[in-house]
């Protein structure tokens, strides 16, 4: 029989509206006291939870990394208690039946004989970083989709201009998207605003947009993309700068810029590697450990 190696703790069964909790109490020598109780999830009733496991004394908590449900709970009780997140295949509760009560029972007993191998949760001021990142990397993919929306409309409008430029939305490419809009332009006047190296495409750029079928209401579809492309562009820049100024202002800042001294390694490439694994490299003991 393995033995407990933990006096106080407790297993957290964590659901959207309901956290079912066991609380595991007694000398590692013997048989736990276990009691058992229902909290919602609502701010107040997480603050019971938090109270009740500081009243009995309970030294470390566990709980399953499900969804997002988790971080609610682990926001109001790491202030109290050393609060450890488990992988659910590393937990799962073998003896079929599987209840709430008897989830949380399992977890305690796991936590208690030390059986639990922890997830690494990274500290507030990286976890805060990691939601500014990803939330950049959000708009930035939806600012490809939208400007793949309006290349479909060009394609649609039988305009060509993306089989010439490799990107539409150059500097060339803008001037002759916003001519198209205007609508005054002949084809030979629309390839004349080429900048650089685009003039070399001249008689392709008038050949791509000549004898186009750009209807007022394609007209009204890429105007309204491209504003959202402004506004995304917009969001993208206050990211930049709201990340730039967490890591160059705190204890992160060495580590960001030596990032940078990899080749290939620019600012938002440093960035995002600080928000998925931290500045702490002791939380991984292998590379094996990091990379997975």
């Amino acid at each position: 029989m393995i033995e407990a190696i933990l006096e106080r703790c407790a297993g957290i069964d964590v659901g959207k509206k309901f956290v079912v909790v066991c609380v595991m109490t007694g000398s590692a020598r013997d048989e736990p006291h276990t009691q058992i109780k229902k909290f919602g999830t609502i701010v107040s009733e997480l603050q019971r939870l938090s109270e009740w496991l500081v009243a009995e004394g309970c030294t470390h908590a566990v709980m399953e990394s499900t969804g997002s449900y988790w971080k609610p709970v682990f926001n109001l009780l790491e202030a109290h208690v050393r609060v450890i997140l488990a992988n659910a295949a590393d937990v799962q509760n073998r003896r079929g039946h599987k209840t709430d009560p008897n989830d949380s029972r399992w977890l305690a007993h796991l936590l208690r004989h030390g059986m639990i191998r922890p997830s690494f949760i990274p500290p507030l001021a990286i976890r805060e970083l990691r939601d500014l990142t990803r939330r950049r990397r959000q708009l930035i993919g939806e600012n490809s989709r939208e400007r793949n929306r309006v290349q479909k409309v060009l394609e649609d409008a039988n305009i060509k201009l993306g089989d010439v430029l490799s990107d539409v939305f150059c500097v060339s490419g803008k001037l002759m998207l916003a001519a198209l809009l205007d609508g005054r332009m002949t084809a030979e006047e629309i390839a004349d605003l080429a900048k650089k190296k685009a003039r070399e495409k001249i008689p392709q750029l008038a050949a791509s947009v000549a004898d186009h079928r750009l209807s007022d209401h394609q007209r009204f579809l890429i105007r309204h993309a491209l504003r959202h492309l402004e506004f995304l562009d917009e969001q993208v820049e206050a990211l930049n700068v709201e990340i730039r100024r967490r890591l160059t202002d705190s204890a992160f800042a060495e580590a960001f810029h030596l990032l940078q001294s990899i080749p290939g390694i620019k600012e938002e490439s440093a960035a995002s590697i600080l928000a998925e694994i931290g500045a702490d490299m002791e939380q991984f003991p292998t590379a094996a450990q990091l990379s997975s």
